[in-house]
């Protein structure tokens, strides 16, 4: 498994596709956050903009490869496991994204509540920020994960399928992303610091689901 990982690693680095979610990320953040703003808000931003470049992640990963190249890799390890090194990879590269722009964004923010008057401790808010963080960007891989293949195979399908399940997760009553960016804000205004344990252990799951499915059904669907 891990020279599978390794495999992917670099062919996401080399492909230099994972540039313009990067770019975008690094866009949002320099609109939306400004230095000296309240932290826990900023650090909400940062993890609610995370959630779809995380599933952009997981379509870059999971189309790297020609059909060709996909079925080689997928006949000498399995399909499956080829295409769990894929999910992997693509989920590691956005929650290291989301962990460094959480500690970006701690560093110019202040350590204040929305209305300024409070002070928030900048290491517990920079530990809920990047659990929620985490948690966008679990849900973005399963978001990632449900809309390509071997799920849809058409981008013509696949890309608004994405766009809107990114959306959705965001806005939808019930996600885990929505419950903890809003703890997040919550936290500002009341001057506390959240820790958004169950949307955590929620996203986990759903991810767990999403890719689990994905993988069973590479087994049975040629590429």
């Amino acid at each position: 498994m891990t020279a599978l990982l390794r495999y992917q690693a670099a062919l996401l680095l080399r492909s230099q596709r994972w540039l313009p979610p990067v770019i975008l990320y690094a866009a949002f953040l320099a609109i939306g956050v400004q230095s000296g703003q309240p932290v826990l808000d900023s650090l909400g931003y940062t993890a609610a903009a995370l959630l779809p470049v995380a599933a952009w992640l997981v379509r870059i990963c999971a189309t790297n490869e020609p059909p060709a190249a996909r079925s080689c890799t997928g006949a000498a390890a399995g399909p499956g496991r080829a295409h769990l090194a894929c999910l992997l990879v693509a989920l590691s590269a956005a929650v290291l994204l989301g962990a460094a722009a959480t500690a970006f964004v701690t560093i110019i923010s202040a350590p204040t509540s929305t209305d300024h008057q409070t002070r928030i401790e900048a290491v517990p808010a920079a530990g809920a920020g990047l659990l929620a963080a985490l948690v966008c960007a679990l849900l973005g891989a399963a978001v990632g994960t449900l809309t390509n293949w071997p799920l849809l195979r058409s981008p013509g399908q696949a890309v608004p399928a994405l766009l809107l399940g990114a959306l959705l997760a965001l806005v939808l009553a019930g996600s885990p992303a929505r419950a903890a960016v809003t703890s997040l804000v919550e936290g500002s205004q009341h001057a506390t610091v959240p820790v958004p344990v169950l949307p955590l252990v929620a996203a986990a799951l759903l991810t767990a689901v999403a890719i689990a499915v994905a993988c069973a059904l590479t087994t049975r669907r040629s590429p």
